[in-house]
């Protein structure tokens, strides 16, 4: 299994815009045979703040993933709304759903 999890900053006058690209990122990716789950999360306090979770079966999947139409919208559409670059973390498992792994 391989998680990235990214952080995003977005610019207050852009929340709708990001919102609406991120969602068909995520929808779609959620398509994808290699992506177990994609979640997109808010900020309670600060709602410019996001988290990206994204789960697939391998690395490869995720870089397949980076190859896709719905990846090429939002990573082209959305740079110009953020407040600061977005910062992804590639992280490994140990407990995931029901299982450790």
């Amino acid at each position: 299994m391989y998680v990235v999890s990214v952080s995003i900053v977005v610019k207050p006058e852009f929340l709708p815009q990001f919102i609406e690209a991120t969602l068909d990122n995520a929808r779609n990716t959620r398509k994808e045979p290699g992506n177990l789950r994609f979640d997109v999360v808010q900020g309670d306090e600060d709602p410019t703040r996001f988290q990206l979770y994204e789960v697939y079966h391998t690395r490869e999947d995720f870089a397949a993933h980076q190859q896709t139409p719905h990846y090429f919208r939002w990573r082209d559409a959305v740079p110009e709304w953020m407040a600061q670059p977005r910062q992804a973390t590639k992280l490994r498992p140990i407990f995931y759903g029901d299982m450790e792994v």
